[in-house]
């Protein structure tokens, strides 16, 4: 994955067939979340513009539910703690 652009069309093409979050791309590539959302949001935009506004729909998607999926996790978080405990 050494070519650019080749990595960008790639996470553009995984985030939108999965319909995940820069974090879940970073971790499944192996990547930085800085180095996705470049990727995705400012190379991609250069190299494929169509598929550059599907995966904005779907990063879009993911801010406006953000808030919770960031309750979600702090629940099982939570559940996983108490669980250990026992």
């Amino acid at each position: 994955m050494n070519d650019v652009k080749s990595r960008a069309v790639m996470l553009g093409q995984f985030i939108t067939e999965k319909e995940c979050t820069v974090r879940d791309a970073a971790k499944h590539f192996s990547l930085g979340k800085s180095t996705v959302h470049k990727d995705v949001t400012e190379r991609l935009k250069q190299i494929d513009p169509e598929l550059c506004d599907k995966v904005r729909k779907v990063l879009d998607y993911n801010l406006s539910v953000r808030h919770l999926r960031g309750g979600e996790a702090t629940k099982q978080k939570s559940i996983q703690k108490q669980t250990h405990a026992e």
